[in-house]
């Protein structure tokens, strides 16, 4: 099974959200199941150390999921950033023991991480997302989040995850 993890944040407390799907090619209608992770007291945001926030939330979300089950892990975020450095993506894989394949699908670019990563224009979008992965080749990683469903942008099911976390606003 794919993975693909989420986080959205108010003020101290932050909402994580999985969805498991089976195939690069699936839509909404084909997540197998949607988990959720609450957590309060997390870490201020500091510029260019986004994994200190996010990590601890995704680690508690994957409590609730046996990775014995997970083929990869797609997360909104970086797994490279500039000059090489680790960035989310980089340091769950080695929190996961190099153990599972991450995807990290960003919508903004990293200034210095072009050498890490595949730009990837879906749909009729003029701006691309940016693919940067671990323990699968890059350009397989962008290939499975071409392939993805969905005519826009953002494939469905990753939207479908972003408007889950958001629905923290309304859940306060």
């Amino acid at each position: 099974m794919i993975l693909a993890i989420d986080v959205y944040y108010i003020d101290t407390r932050a909402k994580t959200v999985g969805v498991l799907f089976n195939h690069w090619c699936d839509s909404k209608s084909d997540i197998q199941s949607l988990i959720t992770d609450y957590q309060d007291n997390v870490a201020p945001y500091q510029s260019g150390q986004f994994y200190q926030r996010e990590l601890p939330c995704i680690l508690s979300l994957l409590n609730k999921v046996d990775l014995n089950k997970i083929s990869t892990i797609v997360i909104d975020g970086y797994v490279h950033l500039n000059e090489g450095k680790i960035g989310l993506g980089g340091h769950l894989y080695n929190a996961l023991n190099k153990k599972v394949p991450i995807i990290g699908v960003a919508k903004k670019p990293f200034a210095g991480n072009s050498d890490y990563l595949m730009e990837v224009t879906r749909g009729h979008s003029k701006h691309p997302l940016y693919v940067t992965s671990v323990g699968v080749p890059l350009a397989n990683a962008a290939k499975n989040i071409l392939s993805m469903a969905g005519k826009y942008r953002m494939p469905d099911i990753l939207s479908y995850l972003d408007q889950q976390t958001k629905l923290f606003k309304i859940e306060e």
